[in-house]
């Protein structure tokens, strides 16, 4: 059952798209007010090439500024892939004791508590993520996720719809958002 239960969040993580995806491909850093375009960009509900713009923020989220806390990143992202969640949950507490202010640290380290069903640490660390950047669609998402395996649906669903108000294109959002607004339907009557 335990391992059926840690699947089912693997599969839940991918499907409203807390895994951090792509790599490190190099590109030129952006600028706050570029990040915020871009996050107002992914925000129209008419953006037909969202993919491209999700991608351009996570990888800016995924920059650390330094080399050597990048690396330790990187390593912890390739375990998580991997499934070896106890090993990035190490790399990546390991980037966070050298960078506590980096925000993707410490959604990478909620995604890997949440794959390992260890939620109660995947909140806490969601919360710094919030804190740090109150954008995060994918933190959010997670919360959310959390939220509605612990049956509280009403505070997924206001989760799972500010991820979406950010980011109106994961078919995993919308979805949610429905499942909830329909179980919540049913409970009022």
């Amino acid at each position: 059952m335990k391992h059926r239960r840690r699947f089912l969040n693997l599969v839940v993580a991918a499907a409203i798209g807390i895994l951090p995806v792509g790599g490190f491909a190099q590109a030129q850093d952006l600028s706050l007010a570029d990040l915020d375009r871009l996050m107002a960009e992914l925000a129209r509900p008419d953006q037909d090439r969202w993919q491209r713009i999700e991608r351009q923020i996570q990888r800016e989220w995924s920059r650390s500024g330094s080399a050597v806390v990048d690396y330790l990143f990187q390593r912890g992202q390739e375990a998580l892939r991997a499934g070896q969640t106890e090993t990035a949950i190490a790399h990546f507490s390991a980037v966070i004791d050298h960078a506590p202010e980096f925000p993707e640290a410490w959604n990478a380290r909620a995604t890997a508590w949440f794959m390992a069903n260890r939620l109660g640490p995947a909140m806490a660390d969601i919360e710094q993520v919030l804190a740090r950047n109150p954008q995060h669609f994918g933190a959010l998402a997670g919360l959310g996720a959390i939220l509605e395996q612990v049956d509280r649906p009403e505070a997924a669903r206001a989760a799972f719809g500010a991820a979406l108000a950010l980011h109106p294109h994961r078919p995993g959002l919308r979805q949610a958002v429905e499942r909830l607004d329909r179980a919540l339907a049913g409970r009022a009557l």
